[in-house]
């Protein structure tokens, strides 16, 4: 059994606990409705300068990472809310909050705290297998949700997808495949997500990306607009945002995914890992 698999089981067994009832969208949009101050995490990715002279930025969802895994505790000095702030006051877009306790350490109260310290968009980072959890995630503070297609039948991932998008979060979907990008596909994403490193086997490879980039220009007949530049009008709703997850260290691979149409990036461990976070988001983002 290999580390996503056995992350699965364990998320069953969790589940298990949570309170059984049937949940539609109308019980996700009042619990949105009873929450207040949407925050429109879409909006804030396609749209990451504030001024409107350095259009070339790219969209960074930040992650407030503690451990993985693979490499056990990465941030000794772990304060969710500092780390926050200091995210939001060097110019990350968005933020991702690891909720998943057994293998990241994480904690859907950090959701809770951060929401109250910062005004950015906030993306609950978990293996999200039942709909009760998508309603946890709106509860405990989330904007958006991530869906792993490597983890969902396609009736699971259209399920759950629509759920969320008709309750108003948005939803990063996460391939690591061809295979996994036409499933994701079917249900029409705002937001498909790249991931670098191959869950099965902790791989890091940043081609995958400029791979799965260009099946979604053979697939869509659209290319990936980035922030790089915008020809021939912003063609981004005929395409899903594409974001770049893992492996991301470097301006330079930066620069890399965003001539391949990356027009977000997803960093967690080479910024909590970094003694001045400020300084690495600035360098990354540039």
């Amino acid at each position: 059994m290999n580390i996503l698999d056995t992350i699965v089981e364990q998320k069953k067994r969790e589940v298990v606990q949570l309170p059984t009832r049937l949940i539609a969208a109308g019980d996700l949009r009042d619990a949105m409705l009873e929450r207040g101050e949407p925050r429109d995490f879409l909006a804030a990715l396609r749209n990451p300068s504030r001024d409107t002279q350095h259009a070339t930025r790219i969209a960074l969802i930040a992650e407030v990472k503690k451990a993985s895994p693979s490499m056990g505790v990465i941030c000794k000095d772990f304060d969710p809310v500092r780390i926050a702030k200091e995210y939001e006051a060097a110019g990350a877009s968005c933020l991702s909050v690891l909720t998943d306790e057994t293998f990241f350490q994480g904690s859907l109260d950090y959701l809770r705290q951060i929401r109250a310290a910062v005004k950015l968009p906030l993306l609950r980072k978990d293996f999200i297998i039942d709909e009760r959890q998508i309603l946890e995630a709106i509860e405990w503070g989330a904007d958006a949700i991530l869906l792993i297609v490597a983890i969902l039948t396609d009736a699971q991932l259209a399920k759950f997808h629509s759920l969320a998008s008709e309750a108003g979060l948005a939803v990063l979907v996460e391939v690591h495949d061809e295979e996994e990008l036409d499933r994701a596909l079917k249900i029409s994403p705002s937001l498909i997500g790249v991931n670098n490193r191959n869950l099965k086997t902790f791989k890091v490879d940043l081609a995958t990306t400029e791979k799965l980039a260009a099946m979604l220009l053979r697939r869509t007949g659209v290319a990936p607009v980035s922030n790089l530049k915008k020809e021939n009008g912003d063609r981004r709703d005929a395409c899903p945002t594409l974001v770049a997850e893992s492996g991301i260290h470097t301006r330079e691979d930066v620069k890399r995914l965003q001539k391949c149409g990356a027009g977000a990036i997803l960093v967690g461990e080479s910024l909590v890992k970094q003694g001045d976070i400020g300084a690495k988001v600035r360098e990354l983002i540039g």
